[in-house]
């Protein structure tokens, strides 16, 4: 190359970088201007004195300290109380594990006892996941930052958040010692289940003091702060031990233990010993989930039941865990005041009704526990909130509670044909006077009993449960239209599978739970109209400034003619049909029955215009009871129920409905007779009637 072409291009080489520097300048200019003409640098300041001030008033008390959360019911009478106790089990540095030091720092923060309080290298890496991921995420966080979070702020995710978070650690570190900051981390951190701390931790899943633990037990418990939720020893000891294998790896790579205790402590087996103590019974462990999900809802979280591919459920659910173990956490430290719609006179009626309905079955399974098992749940009509709630036969055994009525999920048999089937159709040219088909087709269902009675009426067909005629309607308006109409009450555990004709008949690949039923048929009741069951009004502050308001949204799922018509052939179910016999003596009532194959699941699903219950019987592993169906066992502990909480309640009538097959003229007399009515109501309240009411 000649001399004249090399310092052409040597003087090429300086111009681009002439170039380039000048345009970073002028970025860096722009941000610059971006930061104090935006508001920014006025933002940040502010963050930063409310940080400075956060450090200074705190002390060593401020770590130890704990509030109280309380639960009330519906007529403010205390259900329980949350507390995390760390100030119980307070550990000073010296009398914490060096491996649970050990641990933590390999795990959560190598650079611990080289870091002014952040970690520059982590942040700028977490900026880079939140522009790649469109979101600010967890990462970046030292165990100061974390420390910061957990005593001063909130867990919302923004950039205010995270810079106060950064000025909190950094003031942390100028005030207290490095092992002190570590002693307020391992004495703060959640490890789930309400244990706050390495010792309470120590104390709720071995039985033993921290001190004693072994390595293995150590790095196990270490591994759930991290998503106290998805690492739960309880109810995924698969995950915890995974993870307590990767922290044995880090404290292997980072010359904190050797190779041959590494293996010895992956090889150790973990069991759980937990003391006993009294079970959570039903209302407590509802009113917890309840309020765990108001809260996240609170905080934005969008709630999916359905997904477009396996790891978008996936990454909804590590997000669900995350944030529900947060959430989870601050009930045990946040001293809230949670109002609810329970009702505990009616909760112990409930229990007392499905009890005593069962009380003939005494056959226990090795943990003591009753085989035969029943869950129910009472709605308000009015309001849409859950007043009672049973997930079990009440024993008082020590040990996790499960609630059947929201968590077991059980095929619903034919008490699912009004959701899926009846109501869908009456919105469509079918009435309770349509002539529809009793017979049997080659790929067709059988009808309980086994005979066919060809011509008969929609009414008759529901009053008598057939499931040709629940088949065939569904055949005809396909099972997308049927399911989406659970969908759109947020029927949990749908599945593609269950896009099939036998969903009919409740054929489903996983089940539905006995709140869903409840909402369901709460929504048929509600003139088609949808509302999300809970039993969380509002959460309050210790001080009770409102933080949340449960506001009641309503949702159209079904047209309302079709709903009250629904209601009409109900009505005869359980005066002439499958539930002959469950009516109730002084107030108007309605309900289904259902049973599935080989008498392995019973339901009966009814309700007045005050309350909707949903009952349900079988065992826990299914198998066949005899003698089970809707209308036995759980037909009874409906009534028996609903007898008791209807007593000195004005009986009222459903709202009729409008028979659109009717001559003009007598759809215009009745249109009449309803608004003589509204005016005969109108007058026994004296109340005015709404404007416009009589058109």
């Amino acid at each position: 190359m000649s001399k004249k072409k090399k310092k052409k291009k040597k003087y090429r080489v300086f111009w681009f970088f002439a170039k380039l520097q000048m345009l970073l300048l002028l970025l860096v200019a722009g941000a610059v201007g971006w930061y104090y003409y935006g508001g920014y640098a006025q933002k940040v300041s502010a963050l930063q004195q409310e940080a400075r001030m956060l450090v200074q008033k705190s002390s060593e008390a401020t770590f130890r300290s704990v509030q109280t959360s309380l639960v009330y019911d519906t007529n403010g009478k205390l259900i329980s109380t949350l507390k995390g106790e760390k100030d119980v089990y307070y550990l000073e540095y010296e009398d914490i594990p060096a491996y649970a030091v050990a641990a933590m720092i390999s795990i959560e923060d190598k650079k611990f006892y080289r870091h002014n309080g952040i970690d520059i290298k982590a942040i700028m890496r977490a900026a880079k996941a939140m522009i790649e991921n469109g979101e600010v995420t967890q990462g970046g966080s030292t165990i100061t930052q974390q420390l910061s979070k957990l005593i001063f702020l909130t867990q919302e995710r923004t950039w205010e958040r995270k810079i106060e978070e950064m000025f909190i650690a950094v003031g942390l570190e100028k005030v207290y010692s490095k092992d002190k900051i570590m002693e307020f981390y391992l004495n703060n951190v959640y490890f789930g289940n309400g244990y706050y701390g390495i010792q309470a931790a120590s104390r709720g899943y071995f039985s033993q003091d921290a001190r004693d633990l072994s390595l293995s037990q150590i790095a196990f418990l270490c591994a759930i702060p991290n998503n106290p939720s998805l690492y739960d020893p309880v109810t995924k000891m698969e995950n915890t031990i995974k993870r307590r294998d990767r922290i044995l790896h880090q404290m292997l790579e980072d010359g904190k233990i050797s190779q041959t205790t590494c293996q010895q402590a992956r090889t150790e087996p973990i069991s759980l010993n937990r003391p006993e103590k009294t079970k959570n019974d039903y209302v407590e462990t509802y009113t917890y989930h309840c309020a765990i999900r108001a809260l996240m809802q609170q905080q934005g979280f969008q709630f999916q039941t359905e997904f477009s591919s396996e790891e978008e459920k996936a990454k909804y659910q590590e997000e669900y865990d995350a944030l529900y173990g947060e959430c989870q956490k601050n009930l045990y430290t946040e001293g809230y005041r949670i109002y609810t719609s329970i009702d505990l006179d009616m909760q112990q009626q409930l229990q007392d009704a499905v009890d005593n309905g069962l009380a003939d079955f005494t056959e226990q399974n090795e943990e003591g526990i009753y085989a035969l098992q029943g869950s129910a749940v009472c709605i308000d009509n009015h309001t849409g909130f859950v007043k009672a709630i049973v997930g079990g036969r009440n024993q008082n055994l020590p040990g996790y509670t499960l609630n059947r009525a929201y968590q077991s999920f059980r095929q619903p048999g034919s008490a699912i044909k009004p959701l899926i089937v009846y109501t869908p159709a009456l919105e469509g040219k079918y009435t309770p006077d349509t002539i529809v088909q009793d017979v049997k087709t080659e790929e067709g269902p059988s009808n309980s009993g086994g005979y066919y009675e060809g011509d008969i009426t929609l009414r008759y067909a529901v009053q008598t449960s057939k499931n040709t005629v629940a088949w065939n309607l569904l055949e005809e308006m396909t099972p997308q239209e049927g399911l989406s109409c659970l969908k759109t009450m947020k029927f949990s555990r749908l599945d593609s599978r269950d896009n099939q004709l036998a969903s009919a008949l409740g054929g489903f690949t996983n089940g539905v739970s006995a709140v869903e039923m409840a909402s369901g048929y709460g929504t048929l009741v509600h003139d088609g109209k949808y509302r999300e069951p809970t039993c969380i009004t509002r959460i309050t502050d210790a001080e009770d400034n409102v933080i949340l308001e449960t506001e009641t949204e309503e949702v159209d799922v079904y047209k309302m003619n079709a709903a009250r018509m629904m209601t009409d052939m109900l009505v005869s179910v359980v005066q002439e049909g499958t539930g002959r016999g469950l009516a109730l003596s002084n107030m108007p009532s309605a309900g289904k029955t259902g049973t599935t194959n080989d008498n392995k699941d019973g339901w009966f699903v009814g309700y007045t215009s005050y309350y909707t219950t949903s009952v349900w019987v079988g065992y826990d592993m299914p198998r066949e009871l005899p003698g089970l169906s809707g209308a036995s066992y759980p037909g009874s502990i409906w009534k028996s129920f609903m007898e008791q909480i209807h007593q000195g309640l004005e009986p009222v009538e459903f709202l009729p409905y409008i028979d659109e097959n009717k001559a003009p003229l007598d759809n215009e007399e009745y249109l009449e007779s309803l608004k003589n009515e509204l005016e005969d109501l109108s007058e026994d309240s004296g109340e005015d009637l709404p404007e416009g009411a009589g058109e």
